[in-house]
Protein backbone atom coordinates (compact mmCIF):
# COMPACT_ATOMS: atom_id res chain seq x y z
CA UNK A 1 0.00 0.00 0.00
CA UNK A 2 1.22 3.41 -0.91
CA UNK A 3 1.70 5.82 1.93
CA UNK A 4 0.11 9.52 1.83
CA UNK A 5 2.35 12.15 2.26
CA UNK A 6 0.94 12.87 5.62
CA UNK A 7 1.60 9.56 6.84
CA UNK A 8 5.07 9.85 5.99
CA UNK A 9 5.78 13.10 7.06
CA UNK A 10 4.28 12.18 10.58
CA UNK A 11 6.40 9.12 10.65
CA UNK A 12 9.56 10.92 9.74
CA UNK A 13 9.22 14.22 11.96
CA UNK A 14 8.37 11.04 14.81
CA UNK A 15 11.97 9.84 13.80
CA UNK A 16 13.56 13.13 13.65
CA UNK A 17 11.99 13.94 17.00
CA UNK A 18 13.73 10.92 18.87
CA UNK A 19 16.55 11.08 17.54
CA UNK A 20 19.39 11.66 20.36
CA UNK A 21 21.21 15.69 19.76
CA UNK A 22 24.64 14.42 19.71
CA UNK A 23 23.78 11.32 16.96
CA UNK A 24 21.73 14.46 15.11
CA UNK A 25 25.22 16.76 15.29
CA UNK A 26 27.52 13.16 14.53
CA UNK A 27 25.88 12.39 11.52
CA UNK A 28 25.26 16.22 10.41
CA UNK A 29 28.77 16.56 10.51
CA UNK A 30 29.28 13.82 7.96
CA UNK A 31 26.69 14.94 5.72
CA UNK A 32 28.47 18.16 5.34
CA UNK A 33 31.71 16.33 4.81
CA UNK A 34 30.35 14.48 2.27
CA UNK A 35 28.47 17.63 0.80
CA UNK A 36 31.43 19.60 0.78
CA UNK A 37 33.79 17.04 -0.95
CA UNK A 38 31.10 17.14 -4.04
CA UNK A 39 32.63 18.86 -6.98
CA UNK A 40 29.32 20.94 -7.32
CA UNK A 41 30.00 22.28 -4.02
CA UNK A 42 33.78 22.53 -4.44
CA UNK A 43 33.24 24.80 -7.71
CA UNK A 44 30.30 26.98 -6.53
CA UNK A 45 30.82 30.35 -5.77
CA UNK A 46 27.50 31.16 -4.18
CA UNK A 47 25.40 28.89 -2.25
CA UNK A 48 21.97 28.55 -1.16
CA UNK A 49 21.95 27.18 2.05
CA UNK A 50 19.09 27.29 5.05
CA UNK A 51 19.54 27.84 8.73
CA UNK A 52 18.04 24.48 9.96
CA UNK A 53 15.12 23.86 12.46
CA UNK A 54 15.94 21.75 15.48
CA UNK A 55 15.70 18.16 15.12
CA UNK A 56 16.80 18.82 11.01
CA UNK A 57 20.50 18.08 9.32
CA UNK A 58 22.53 20.83 11.43
CA UNK A 59 23.16 23.89 8.49
CA UNK A 60 25.61 25.95 11.25
CA UNK A 61 28.55 24.44 11.07
CA UNK A 62 28.04 24.52 7.21
CA UNK A 63 26.88 28.27 7.00
CA UNK A 64 29.83 29.43 8.97
CA UNK A 65 32.35 27.05 6.72
CA UNK A 66 30.72 28.36 3.71
CA UNK A 67 31.40 31.97 4.49
CA UNK A 68 35.13 31.26 6.07
CA UNK A 69 35.97 29.66 2.46
CA UNK A 70 35.33 32.56 0.62
CA UNK A 71 31.61 31.69 -0.96
CA UNK A 72 28.49 34.00 -0.96
CA UNK A 73 25.94 32.66 0.76
CA UNK A 74 22.53 33.38 0.49
CA UNK A 75 19.43 32.05 3.00
CA UNK A 76 15.90 31.81 2.06
CA UNK A 77 13.55 34.63 3.52
CA UNK A 78 10.00 34.13 3.52
CA UNK A 79 8.29 36.99 2.21
CA UNK A 80 4.45 36.99 1.91
CA UNK A 81 1.94 33.57 1.44
CA UNK A 82 3.77 30.29 0.11
CA UNK A 83 6.64 32.93 -1.14
CA UNK A 84 10.80 32.71 -0.71
CA UNK A 85 13.90 34.80 -1.42
CA UNK A 86 16.76 34.19 -1.32
CA UNK A 87 19.13 36.84 1.04
CA UNK A 88 23.06 37.05 1.03
CA UNK A 89 24.55 37.23 4.72
CA UNK A 90 27.65 37.90 5.66
CA UNK A 91 27.72 36.69 9.23
CA UNK A 92 25.40 33.88 10.22
CA UNK A 93 25.10 35.24 14.30
CA UNK A 94 24.64 39.17 13.21
CA UNK A 95 22.26 39.08 9.72
CA UNK A 96 19.54 36.22 11.01
CA UNK A 97 16.89 36.99 13.07
CA UNK A 98 14.08 34.74 14.17
CA UNK A 99 10.76 34.73 12.27
CA UNK A 100 7.20 34.28 13.55
CA UNK A 101 7.44 30.36 12.45
CA UNK A 102 10.26 30.09 14.82
CA UNK A 103 13.18 29.89 11.40
CA UNK A 104 16.55 31.73 11.44
CA UNK A 105 15.81 34.07 8.27
CA UNK A 106 18.03 36.91 6.41
CA UNK A 107 17.47 40.37 7.88
CA UNK A 108 14.97 41.82 5.29
CA UNK A 109 17.29 44.64 4.35
CA UNK A 110 20.13 42.02 3.43
CA UNK A 111 20.41 42.02 -0.45
CA UNK A 112 18.52 40.07 -2.66
CA UNK A 113 20.16 37.20 -4.94
CA UNK A 114 18.24 36.33 -7.91
CA UNK A 115 18.20 32.30 -8.52
CA UNK A 116 20.05 32.25 -11.87
CA UNK A 117 22.66 34.06 -9.84
CA UNK A 118 23.06 31.26 -7.10
CA UNK A 119 25.11 28.24 -7.96
CA UNK A 120 24.37 25.22 -5.97
CA UNK A 121 20.97 25.27 -3.78
CA UNK A 122 20.83 23.09 -0.72
CA UNK A 123 17.13 22.34 0.32
CA UNK A 124 16.03 20.84 3.45
CA UNK A 125 12.96 17.83 3.40
CA UNK A 126 11.25 16.08 5.97
CA UNK A 127 11.97 13.20 3.46
CA UNK A 128 13.26 12.10 0.33
CA UNK A 129 12.94 8.93 -2.09
CA UNK A 130 15.03 7.02 -4.31
CA UNK A 131 14.02 9.05 -7.29
CA UNK A 132 15.25 12.30 -5.15
CA UNK A 133 11.39 13.88 -4.67
CA UNK A 134 10.97 15.80 -1.94
CA UNK A 135 8.78 15.88 0.75
CA UNK A 136 8.71 19.12 2.71
CA UNK A 137 6.66 20.25 5.48
CA UNK A 138 3.39 20.72 2.99
CA UNK A 139 3.12 24.54 2.03
CA UNK A 140 4.99 24.41 -1.03
CA UNK A 141 7.62 27.21 -0.75
CA UNK A 142 10.62 25.03 -1.78
CA UNK A 143 8.68 24.05 -4.84
CA UNK A 144 7.51 27.28 -6.04
CA UNK A 145 11.15 28.59 -5.32
CA UNK A 146 12.67 25.78 -6.99
CA UNK A 147 10.25 26.00 -10.00
CA UNK A 148 11.98 29.06 -11.00
CA UNK A 149 15.12 27.61 -10.38
CA UNK A 150 14.97 25.04 -13.36
CA UNK A 151 16.70 21.62 -14.19
CA UNK A 152 20.23 23.36 -15.03
CA UNK A 153 21.03 24.19 -11.14
CA UNK A 154 22.30 21.47 -9.06
CA UNK A 155 19.26 21.16 -5.86
CA UNK A 156 20.75 18.93 -3.01
CA UNK A 157 18.53 17.53 -0.23
CA UNK A 158 20.19 16.72 3.07
CA UNK A 159 18.74 13.90 5.39
CA UNK A 160 19.87 11.40 7.86
CA UNK A 161 19.76 7.71 6.36
CA UNK A 162 16.41 7.40 7.93
CA UNK A 163 14.78 10.22 6.18
CA UNK A 164 15.12 8.23 2.44
CA UNK A 165 11.53 6.10 2.20
CA UNK A 166 11.04 3.98 -1.48
CA UNK A 167 8.88 6.59 -2.82
CA UNK A 168 6.55 9.49 -1.99
CA UNK A 169 3.58 10.43 -4.14
CA UNK A 170 4.61 13.13 -6.55
CA UNK A 171 2.38 15.52 -7.30
CA UNK A 172 2.20 17.92 -10.44
CA UNK A 173 3.83 21.00 -8.24
CA UNK A 174 6.26 18.86 -6.44
CA UNK A 175 10.11 19.46 -7.64
CA UNK A 176 12.65 16.75 -7.40
CA UNK A 177 16.07 17.55 -6.25
CA UNK A 178 19.24 16.72 -7.81
CA UNK A 179 20.69 14.45 -5.47
CA UNK A 180 20.44 14.12 -1.80
CA UNK A 181 23.18 13.53 0.81
CA UNK A 182 23.07 11.66 3.47
CA UNK A 183 25.30 10.34 6.60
Amino acid sequence: MLSTKESIRKEILGKLRSQAKEEALRKSESIKKRLFSTPEYKNSKVVMLYASMEHEVNTRDMIDEALEMGKRVVLPLVVGLGKIIAKEIENRTTDLEKSTYGIYEPRGSNKEVPPGGIDIFIVPGVAFDKNNVRLGRGKGYYDRFLEKVGRQKTTIGLAFDFQIVDQIPKSPTDVPVSKVITN
